[in-house]
């Protein structure tokens, strides 16, 4: 008889083998052909919502490894929310306009840019974003991304960008947005003023120069030493083009400062830096006198090299950090130059241009670039005897986001809005406090940039993007930028786009009988300057919260890189508390930066960077989205060849887990054949408490967002609970009767784990889920994403039970130890060529009797005997104390269908190669 047919072996159709990379799409198509997506937004309908507003990548070029962190880390929270019963609608948004766009076109378009019109490049600018939507849209969908990807929001549709005017005519109505001349970020290369968010720091080598301003007015009265003396202040900087525009150098009100007679001049510095700024410089001298900077308000100092004054005031921003305790002050390139300017009624006085060269007109130095300019300045000061020492200094200097190249402080005319006015700043600080922040030193970060931040400069002089719907009249100049005239403008945007503010005269986009308030004239022009990009995605709580039906505002979330707490979280924050008074957002999760196996920053030339296209290629999204879930993402976050094969071999384990489970669920209908817990063996018992502690911490984890645990726990669970321990056990129930109460237990757990164990891990192996899904034996929806997380039972919690086979464990970890030597020393093969002798002392000798009959399966041998501790001389276990282990061949015959020895084995004259429980199983 062939008995191998008669043993319950796995049988299922459930490939071993993942090939993820073609199964994949497979599984996308079946997906998008069944709409998926919509019908998990039609089972959401009336649970309570959850809403994950999408920060909006920029539609320029291919996905990287940071954007698919980013993207499946939402996959995988809205996941989750939706199978713990939350209505999670996923609308994904695109940030289509601003200058990396812009600066591309015009690449393209080369000699021609100049011959092309504004309405022709933001023709051109459209279909270069629309392009690159389309590419990143298929690239996020491969990565297993379920949302409304058919209805996405991008800022440059007519409605968003509509609401973007409609949301700046909010400002110009509360008064928060005004027109002023203030220093502001300027790329001279890309010719426009930049936020905060668009300044990156990288170090660089400055000159380091110090420089007399000789003081003009007698201060004898005041400090009789100095009577009759040449007396001069002197200043430090690392950007001597600045000095031509200096107008005033200040001090700090409560500092003293000290005289140092040298070589017949008189120099004064901050009595705290004396000693720094001598060894800087190599100055000799003496202290003549020391007396407070109060006495030296409104004196006159010359300017080095121009026939003008330079102004000695008093700035609280004066440190002894460096320099000397004098601070250059030039209003134009400076935020507290310019504040102490305003204040004491100086004029803002700029003298370089667009592209950062001097006006023409500036004596000496007219033409020339500032940055080259440097060394000429420093030799006129030279040449007038003005340059008391120099040097050169590394340290962090602002640099363009786009090209990289360093930038300057420049006052300008520029749009802004106030971050005092309507006490923005207050309440935009009380909101910080309201919101949630993961980790929670994102509160701190993002609280210290809106507590010290200048007003916010959303005036860009480039092409793409919302124009700033302002007007001039003609005839005087007014600005006439009320929110009724720009609220009719947002208006005709919603309907025909931003483009119209390029395709019609003034007159057509103000609403009728429109007069200057000034002198009553009708002819105006339009302002050319476009809105900050930041501004248009900081509005998409109005754009698109407030704007779709099936979102809603404050989102419950905000999730996008650490860098976002001076982009996204904070021009969003601001547009927000600006016009509504509250934070668009109840929590913000942000996440760290993807770099290579060592830690380093990702860099085409340094060769590591890893694109998510190739991982894809490799292994599979699956992998991808395996390896968001096992980092702590709060931190930076590692990628390696390395790191991803152990990830695909944590996946294999994984994979086969679920195989197994499948196949031997292939003859189990839980209708039927479902055992109640009471009725389960004990070992069966045990794996449920194991289920439910995985389910509990499972639940943590998605609940607190820290997927490594989640990770760490599912893979442990399948190799440790189930495979080493669990599995390797009930393998023993191959060669029970179909029917058998034992099996069928065993059939029961084994369904109940891998029910739970696919649903659990759904929302981070969305593929392979599924995929199991189709294959489980009564499934209660279609597809895995449809189901809801396994229900909690906590009478399946027995740790008493736990404590007990905890024991057993113990023994059998000895046990496998004592198999493996006697397997050395060639007295066994295979386990269950095995005989066991176990001596224990009374109490665990008493224990181990309650299982008498099982421990043989526990231990996967033919046999073992329970003896007392003194009973033969068997070796110590290296565990259990009071426990010695003897292994020796076991007695009897080999039964054909189990590979059990047994000595009862040709007792049944039908079976005669069978076991007596064979022969039984087989009848």
């Amino acid at each position: 008889m062939d008995y191998k047919s008669t043993l319950n072996l796995p049988v299922t159709d459930f490939p071993m083998k993942a090939n993820l990379p073609q199964r994949e799409p497979e599984i996308l198509a079946a997906w998008q052909q069944g709409d998926l997506y919509g019908t998990i937004a039609k089972a959401g309908k009336g649970k309570p919502r959850y809403v994950l507003h999408d920060g909006p990548p920029y539609a320029n070029g291919h996905i990287h490894i940071g954007h698919a962190l980013n993207k499946i880390l939402k996959d995988i929270i809205l996941k989750s929310k939706r199978m713990q019963g939350f209505d999670a609608p996923y609308v994904p948004g695109w940030d289509c306009h601003g200058l990396p766009i812009e600066l591309q076109v015009e690449k393209n378009l080369g000699s021609k840019k100049h011959e092309t019109t504004k309405l022709q490049m933001r023709k051109q600018c459209r279909e270069y974003a629309e392009k690159f939507v389309h590419v990143q849209r298929a690239e996020f969908e491969r990565l297993g991304v379920l949302g409304d990807w058919d209805r996405p929001y991008l800022t440059m549709s007519y409605d968003y960008e509509g609401i973007t005017a409609r949301e700046l005519a909010r400002f110009a109505e509360n008064g928060g947005l005004y027109k002023g001349k203030k220093p502001v970020h300027w790329c001279s290369s890309c010719v426009t003023a930049l936020a905060e968010a668009e300044v990156e720091y990288a170090d660089k080598t400055s000159p380091s120069i110090y420089v007399k301003f000789l003081l003009q007015d007698d201060i004898g009265g005041a400090v009789p030493a100095l009577a009759g003396k040449r007396v001069s202040l002197v200043i430090w900087t690392t950007t001597p083009w600045t000095i031509p525009a200096n107008l005033a150098v200040a001090l700090h009100p409560e500092l003293d400062y000290v005289a140092l007679e040298t070589g017949g001049e008189v120099l004064v510095v901050a009595e705290g830096l004396k000693d720094a700024f001598m060894a800087a410089t190599g100055v000799q001298g003496d202290v003549i006198a020391t007396f407070r900077a109060d006495i030296l308000y409104r004196k006159r100092c010359k300017h080095p090299f121009y026939d003008r004054d330079s102004i000695v005031l008093l700035g609280e921003h004066v440190t002894l950090d460096a320099g000397t305790g004098c601070v250059h002050t030039a209003p134009g390139h400076g935020q507290e130059d310019y504040e102490l300017a305003l204040a004491e009624g100086l004029d803002i006085y700029n003298p370089v241009d667009n592209r950062g060269r001097y006006i023409q007109s500036l004596e000496f130095f007219g033409g020339m670039f500032v940055f080259d300019a440097n060394a000429a300045v420093m030799e006129k000061l030279r040449e007038v005897g003005a340059l008391v020492g120099q040097g050169s200094v590394e340290h962090s200097y602002p640099h363009c986001w786009r090209c990289k190249k360093p930038i300057i402080f420049r006052a300008t005319e520029q749009w802004f809005i106030s971050m005092e006015k309507n006490d923005l700043r207050q309440k935009a600080l009380t909101e910080i406090d309201r919101v949630s922040w993961v980790p929670k030193w994102g509160r701190e970060r993002i609280h210290g940039m809106i507590e010290n931040r200048p007003d916010w400069c959303i005036s860009r002089q480039r092409s793409w993007g919302v124009p700033i719907t302002a007007f001039y009249c003609t005839e005087c100049g007014e600005i006439l930028a009320d929110g009724k005239t720009m609220h009719h403008v947002a208006d005709l945007f919603m309907a025909g786009g931003a483009d119209l503010w390029y395709e019609k005269e003034a007159a057509e986009l103000l609403p009728p009988g429109t007069v200057c308030p000034q002198c009553g004239k009708s002819a105006f022009e339009k302002e050319m300057d476009i809105l900050d990009v930041w501004f248009d995605s900081g509005v998409s709580h109005a754009a698109v919260l407030e704007n779709r039906p099936e979102l809603g505002s404050p989102a419950n979330m905000y999730l996008e890189g650490s860098d976002q707490h001076r982009g996204w979280f904070h021009s969003s924050l601001l547009a927000s508390v600006g016009t509504r008074g509250v934070a668009p957002y109840r929590e913000v999760l942000t996440h760290g930066f993807v770099v290579d196996g060592s830690g380093r920053k990702m860099s085409k030339s340094v060769g590591n960077v890893v694109a998510p296209e190739e991982v894809i290629k490799k292994y599979g999204a699956e992998i991808l989205r395996l390896w968001v879930a096992a980092q702590d993402y709060r931190d930076d976050v590692r990628i390696s060849q390395e790191i991803l094969t152990r990830l695909a071999e944590a996946y294999r384990r994984i994979r086969n887990t679920c195989r197994y489970l499948l196949g031997n669920l292939n003859d189990f209908d839980p209708d039927v054949d479902m055992v109640p817990y009471d009725r389960m063996t004990e070992l069966d018992r045990w794996a449920l408490h194991q289920l439910e502690v995985l389910k509990e911490k499972v639940a943590a984890a998605y609940n607190e967002y820290e997927f490594h645990i989640l990770y760490h726990a599912v893979n442990g669970f399948c190799t440790v609970e189930m495979s080493a321990f669990y599995l390797d056990i009930i393998k023993e129930r191959y060669t029970s009767r179909k029917d058998a109460p034992e099996r069928r237990s065993a059939q029961s757990v084994m369904y109940l784990v891998l029910e739970s164990l696919v649903t659990l891990m759904a929302p981070v192996l969305s593929f392979t889920a599924d995929e199991v899904w189709g294959y489980m034996p009564k499934r209660s929806e279609s597809s895995v994403h449809l189901a809801t997380f396994p229900e909690f039972r906590p009478e399946w919690k027995d740790e008493s039970l736990v404590e007990r086979w905890a024991r057993i464990m113990a023994v059998r970890g000895d046990v496998s130890k004592a198999l493996e030597q006697a397997r050395v020393q060639k007295t066994i093969g295979h386990s269950l060529d095995a005989a066991v002798t176990l001596a224990a002392e009374p109490g665990l000798l008493s224990f181990l009797q309650e299982y008498a009959g099982e421990l043989s399966t526990i231990f996967i041998v033919s046999r073992v005997d329970l003896v007392e501790e003194g009973a033969g001389d068997y070796p110590a276990a290296e565990g259990v104390s009071g426990l010695r282990i003897g292994v020796s061949a076991a007695p009897g015959e080999k039964c054909e269908r189990c590979w059990h020895y047994d000595e009862e084995i040709g007792g049944d004259s039908e079976h005669p190669t069978l076991c007596p429980k064979c022969a039984a199983a087989v009848k």
